[in-house]
């Protein structure tokens, strides 16, 4: 089976008939919210918002290792990380969809690993390639199946948040390399490797980053939140592609 961790505006899939919806508890404490399970044409998805309902929990407050504990004990195999995400590099503008291929990782304090102290072994993961590259092939065909045009790589910078970046930490990341820019990237990634899950972001860029394009002098908060709605359409229409084509 299939997840699909995203925002509210993932309840809105054209195809998606929703089943049930299950509350349920981890080692870690509390989901971001209940699952909603439900089927796109003969394929089953489970869809988790990562900020809970009504978009409550702000991006450095998620309890990712929970969220991800509980689609493990699903015998999930795959998760869709849907990612909402400033642009730094110029053809990443207000709009357009990104895979992703690559992660650097500015946070901090949050709960990183199910490999803590307690266990009494030292476990290192490799992290060398981040996403799945079998389910990153699986989007950019959804997208190339959906009509959408989508680019193929870009590094993205998790930044702790909940503020947004002054415009000279984005020059640090842009001279850090990364495309763009965003604050629940990691460690969810991370997690679902220690895990066994294939895990792939497909990402829509609200608005150029601090310092850049419209945002030279600050976001324009209302002309990212439609060029956000209307960037989520397209990445809907691929996720469904995505999900009729599934396979298990």
């Amino acid at each position: 089976m299939l997840a699909i961790i995203g925002g509210r505006s993932m309840n809105k899939l054209a195809g998606l008939e929703v089943t049930h919806r299950q509350v349920m508890r981890t080692p870690y404490g509390e989901p971001s919210g209940a699952l909603i399970f439900g089927t796109i044409g003969t394929r089953e998805i489970v869809f988790l918002s990562r900020h809970g309902h009504g978009l409550t929990i702000p991006p450095h407050a998620v309890n990712y290792r929970a969220n991800i504990w509980v689609l493990s004990t699903l015998k999930i195999k795959t998760i869709i990380a849907v990612a909402s995400v400033g642009g730094i590099r110029k053809d990443m503008g207000p709009g357009k969809i990104v895979v992703p291929d690559q992660i650097i990782d500015y946070t901090h304090s949050r709960e990183a690993t199910f490999h803590g102290r307690s266990n009494g072994t030292i476990i290192h993961t490799d992290f060398t390639q981040p996403y799945c590259s079998q389910t990153r092939t699986s989007l950019l065909q959804a997208a190339r199946d959906a009509g959408e045009s989508v680019i193929d790589g870009g590094v993205y910078a998790a930044t702790q948040g909940p503020r947004f970046e002054t415009a000279a930490e984005i020059n640090r990341l842009e001279r850090d390399g990364a495309d763009l820019v965003g604050m629940t990237g990691m460690p969810e990634a991370i997690l679902a490797r220690e895990l066994g899950i294939s895990y792939a972001t497909i990402a829509a860029v609200a608005n150029h980053a601090a310092g850049r394009g419209e945002s030279i002098q600050a976001i324009p908060l209302q002309a990212a939140h439609l060029a956000l709605e209307n960037a989520m359409g397209s990445v809907r229409n691929i996720l469904e592609h995505l999900v009729r084509n599934y396979d298990d």
